[in-house]
């Protein structure tokens, strides 16, 4: 895959060397002199017409990498951590991507994906500012199986709906796991047949929802602490 941008591709040049296939520089002095020395075989340069096209028309700010593919974990890996993030739905990158950067640095254990067949994990990674690369990620095609396996092992699933219950007057379980819906559809009929709980936004003003990566971060702040 080929991520792009200064923040991103630093990143995964600091921390990921052995997924590194080639670096595409397109603005003298973009790399660090040690990045620069350290990925010297690796590296090419190229016109900044050549390298809009690599990503799109994307703001490459002078830096493509490309990189081997992120592996996805098993769902008995999934399985081994406390705090799990599902995704019901969603498909938009930047959203995902937001989302996935708050489950890592807030203590997320991992994030699943349902209700899609693929992503673009390119995109993801560059929204995420590498945080993807680091978040144990799968992508599983039936919600119903998902969270039946999670209730086998203890967990007490959550999920975000305007109708559930007061999220500032909640305490969670110790292993527990967060169910997120679409943008434009919230959680599926399926999700909300197995979720033990719901929980919602308390709102000072009217407006209709918040968008879902905002919500998503409030909600898991409050659930990494009220345990």
């Amino acid at each position: 895959m080929i991520i792009y941008g200064k923040q991103v591709c630093l990143y995964a040049l600091q921390r990921y060397e052995k997924m590194i296939q080639t670096v595409y520089v397109a603005k003298k002095g973009i790399l660090p002199q040690a990045l620069y020395e350290q990925y010297k075989p690796k590296i090419k340069f190229l016109e900044n017409r050549w390298a809009q096209a690599m990503s799109k028309g994307g703001n490459h700010q002078g830096i493509l990498v490309e990189m081997s593919e992120i592996e996805h974990v098993s769902l008995e890996q999934i399985k081994q951590g406390d705090f799990v993030v599902v995704l019901d739905g969603l498909t938009d990158a930047g959203n995902i991507g937001a989302i996935i950067r708050t489950a890592y640095v807030l203590g997320v254990d991992s994030v699943v994906a349902t209700g899609i067949k693929q992503l673009n994990l390119s995109a993801i990674t560059r929204t995420s500012s590498g945080a993807m690369l680091d978040m144990p990620f799968m992508i599983h095609d039936n919600i119903l199986d998902l969270l039946h396996e999670f209730k086998q092992i203890g967990c007490i699933s959550y999920g975000a709906s305007m109708e559930g219950e007061s999220l500032e007057k909640m305490t969670f379980s110790s292993r527990r796991v967060l169910v997120l819906g679409s943008e434009d559809k919230g959680l599926s009929k399926k999700a909300q047949s197995k979720l033990d709980r719901t929980l919602s936004i308390e709102m000072k003003r009217e407006f209709d929802s918040l968008n879902v990566s905002a919500a998503a971060a409030i909600i898991i702040h409050r659930m990494s602490y009220a345990t």
